[in-house]
Parts: structure tokens; sequence; C-alpha cells
């Protein structure tokens, strides 16, 4: 799933209906692509948390794909940079990362 613009208390019921229906199975698998988005508020981050807990209870995965230094400083500065499976790059099918093109 791509995400663009701003993740704010506007944004975040659409998406939290979205991803609770993506994590709604057992073992769900799920990327986020991040590297997009201009603005992530404190509600925006706490879906992100929310996913994860659900897909974690699930016994599934949850990766983030960012590459912007300004998300992970707001991880840092949150206490959530340990919290999260961040990669740089979007996974193959076959779970291995690849660089994208272009």
């Amino acid at each position: 799933m791509a995400l663009h613009g701003e993740i704010d208390l506007l944004a975040v019921q659409p998406l939290r209906a979205r991803l609770d229906a993506l994590s709604a199975g057992p073992h769900p698998d799920l990327v986020i692509d991040l590297r997009a988005v201009s603005f992530i508020d404190c509600a925006g981050l706490s879906i992100l948390c929310r996913t994860r807990n659900r897909v974690t209870a699930r016994r599934g995965r949850l990766r983030l794909i960012a590459d912007g230094s300004s998300f992970l400083r707001i991880l840092r500065s949150t206490g959530l940079s340990g919290v999260f499976d961040i990669q740089p790059e979007m996974p193959d099918s076959s779970g291995a990362l690849v660089p994208l093109p272009g």
C-alpha cells in the first residue's frame, strides 16, 4: 500500500478502515510505502502502531518503506525507532528487497 500527502487526523479514519481490512486475516504481510508522505502527526503514528499491533497479534509482518530522514527523525524523537521494520526500498514478491527503477 502506497500512501502520499499528509497522514493526519483528517486522513486516519479511512486509512484505519483500510488497514484493518488488510490486517484482518491470519498471518498478514503488509508493506506500507511512506516515501511520498509529506507529513505525519500523532494520529498517523497511532494508526501505524495500531496496525503493527494487529499484524503482530496475527503472527504477520509489517514493513514500512521510508527513505526520508524526517520520518526516521520523528520515529527517533517519539521512541518508535526500534518498533517498526523500516526498509529503504520496496520488496519484490519473494520478500527480498530490490531497488526500484528510476
